[in-house]
């Protein structure tokens, strides 16, 4: 039989990734690339460095160096600033003029540093690097503060402040209201203890209210206040204590006395009103 004759099996399609898919768009797993897939050539770009200007690349380079600002080389200076700004217009990245004059400057200051000078003139003329020195250094101080300013604990950041109200200091304690309630039961007490001392029945004279009114104002007249039990004499029984209660409410009633607690449950006192 010839080879030909023979039945062609299909090799079987292997993905390229069968295990777990590369990405996940909308729901589905994809496990092949699309064929129509366009990257464009600048879709990833990776920031290095980043800069505020170009005083700040200058004291990075001599940062990076250990260099001493005040002996920096400008030959090799000029060449790490020129091949930063190359890489940034290779990459093209915005590239701010400030950038382009230091370029300038330091070329200009890395020419005067190749001329030719005598003596004289070297006592005469100032330094080339003299002025871009002394911007660095005050570049690098402003930057060190700036540094240690942010490294203080900041309101909202790392310290919160809490505010509580203070309590109202101004308080007034005033007096409790004398209610009728609080009377009966003081009655109630006198009455409880005046049959103490009960044990049979006794006439007595008829005690009248307006004799016991105007001995109640007597017991009132030399005192600032008189407890309001000590106006009832448990001795008379429950006919005597009924007829001072009496007299009292009747003085109340024609505002000759008043009756005054200092606080709840306290004790009640009696005091003539000044007329």
């Amino acid at each position: 039989m010839d080879s030909h004759d023979l039945p062609e099996h299909p090799q079987p399609e292997h993905p390229s990734q069968a295990e777990m898919p590369f990405a996940m768009v909308y729901g589905k797993a994809y496990t092949q690339l699309p064929k129509d897939l366009y990257i464009p050539p600048d879709a990833l770009e990776v920031f290095l460095e980043a800069f505020e200007g170009p005083l700040d690349l200058l004291l990075y380079l001599i940062r990076r160096q250990n260099l001493d600002i005040l002996d920096i080389n400008v030959a090799q200076i000029t060449g790490q600033y020129m091949a930063y700004v190359e890489l940034m217009e290779a990459h093209q990245f915005e590239l701010a003029a400030e950038y382009l004059v230091m370029a300038a400057m330091l070329a200009e200051i890395k020419s005067r540093m190749l001329l030719p000078r005598s003596s004289q003139e070297d006592d005469e003329e100032e330094d080339p690097r003299a002025a871009l020195i002394r911007r660095l250094q005050e570049y690098e101080r402003f930057k060190q503060a700036a540094e240690d300013i942010d490294e203080l604990p900041r309101i909202g950041r790392d310290v919160f402040s809490a505010s509580a109200q203070a309590p109202d200091r101004t308080l007034t304690r005033p007096d409790p209201e004398v209610e009728l309630k609080e009377i009966l039961l003081a009655l109630s007490e006198v009455l409880r203890r005046a049959d103490m001392f009960e044990s049979h029945h006794i006439s007595r004279e008829k005690l009248s209210t307006r004799e016991r009114m105007a001995q109640v104002l007597d017991k009132l007249a030399h005192k600032q206040f008189v407890p309001f039990v000590s106006l009832f004499t448990v001795q008379e029984g429950r006919l005597g204590v009924i007829v001072t209660f009496l007299a009292v409410m009747e003085l109340i009633k024609e505002s000759l006395v008043e009756i005054v607690q200092t606080e709840d449950f306290g004790s009640i006192h009696v005091k003539a009103r000044v007329q």
